[in-house]
C-alpha cells in the first residue's frame, strides 16, 4: 500500500483500510499488509535531493526488489494499492517491467500536479513553477513561503475541506494537527515544491495516462476506484478510464482525493472483493501477500 502523493502525504491513510482486510477471513487465509512511505514525505527522511518522478519510481522499484524487501516472500501474489500519483507511478514501473504486481488497484488515481493541472504546462508556465520551485527550496525565504502556502493549519483545514474530503464534517481536528506536524519535519519543503509544481507527474497527458493502463491488458488486472467528489479536473480524468483498455473493473465510491481515509470501510470492502475476485483460483493456498 502506497500513500498519495501530496505536500502531507502519509502511510497513516491507509492504515484503517489495511487492519480492515487483515483481520478478514482469518480462519482461511493469512493475509499480510506493507505500508510505506515515499522519500521526503510522510515519516520519512527528508534529505535535499532533486525530487522527480523517476527518482519516486526508483525508489519504489528498490523497495520491491530488494533482498531484504518485506515483500519478497509473497509467492508471486502481491497486489499494490495506490491513492493518486502513487497508483500511475506504480503503473509505469509495472508497465516498464521493473517491478512484477498479480495485480494493481488504482485508488482515484491521478497524473497531474496541483498547478499543473489548473494552470497547464507550456513553456510560459513551467518557468513559473521552476522559479516558485527554487525560491520553495531557498533558504529563509523559502520556509517563510512554505509556512504561508503548505505549513499552516488554516491552509490544511482548506485543502482538506475544498477537495482532498467528499463531507467538510469529516475533516477532524486531529487530522489537520497530524498533517500540520509533517510538515514541521526537517527538510519538509523538498519534495512538495516539486510535487506542487509537477516534477512528480509521471506523465504529461491524457493520452500518456491512458497508455499505461492500455500497456497492461491481459498482462495485469487492473481496478480503478473513482470518486463521486473529486475536484472537476481530476474527476475528469479518473472518468477517462470508464471502459478504457487495461482497466479490468471500474467502480465509483463517496469521496473524493482520499477515499481511504475519509470512508476506509467502504474502500476496505471493494479491495477486499477485488483480492477475493483475483485469488479465487488460488482459494487452497494458506498465505496470501498484497
Amino acid at each position: 500500500m502506497i500513500p498519495t502523493i501530496s505536500d502531507v502525504s502519509t502511510v497513516e491513510e491507509w492504515r484503517v483500510v489495511a487492519q480492515d482486510i487483515v483481520q478478514r477471513d482469518a480462519s482461511n487465509v493469512n493475509w499480510k499488509a506493507t505500508i510505506v512511505d515515499w522519500p521526503g514525505m510522510g515519516y520519512s527522511d527528508r534529505p535535499k535531493i532533486d525530487y522527480n518522478a523517476d527518482v519516486m519510481e526508483n525508489f519504489l522499484v528498490q523497495f520491491m526488489n530488494s533482498p531484504d524487501s518485506p515483500l519478497q516472500h509473497s509467492d508471486d501474489e502481491l497486489v499494490i494499492f495506490g491513492g493518486g500519483h502513487a497508483a500511475t507511478l506504480a503503473l509505469r514501473a509495472v508497465k516498464k517491467g521493473l517491478v512484477k504486481t498479480s495485480a494493481i488497484a488504482a485508488v482515484a488515481p491521478t497524473w497531474a500536479g496541483p498547478l499543473p493541472i489548473v494552470f497547464g504546462r507550456d513553456s510560459n508556465m513551467e518557468s513559473r513553477y521552476g522559479m516558485l520551485r527554487g525560491t520553495l527550496r531557498a533558504p529563509a525565504v523559502g520556509w517563510m513561503m512554505y509556512n504561508m502556502l503548505v505549513s499552516n493549519e488554516k491552509s490544511i483545514q482548506s485543502q482538506y475541506k475544498s477537495h482532498v474530503y467528499a463531507n467538510a464534517e469529516n475533516v477532524t481536528p486531529e487530522i489537520i494537527e497530524s498533517r500540520y506536524a509533517l510538515t514541521k519535519r526537517k527538510g519538509a519543503r523538498y519534495a512538495p515544491a516539486a510535487f506542487l509544481t509537477g516534477l512528480l507527474d509521471p506523465v504529461k497527458s491524457r493520452k500518456e495516462f491512458l497508455e499505461l493502463f492500455t500497456g497492461l491488458e491481459g498482462k495485469t488486472p487492473v481496478l480503478v476506484i473513482s470518486t463521486s467528489g473529486s475536484p472537476k479536473r481530476s474527476k475528469a480524468e479518473m472518468d477517462a478510464l470508464r471502459g478504457a483498455k487495461g482497466v479490468s473493473k471500474f467502480l465509483e465510491l463517496p469521496g473524493a482525493l482520499l477515499p481511504q481515509e475519509e470512508y476506509p470501510a467502504v474502500v476496505a470492502e471493494e479491495l477486499y472483493a477485488f483480492l477475493q475476485d483475483h485469488f479465487e483460483p488460488n482459494r487452497s493456498k494458506k498465505k496470501r501477500s498484497f
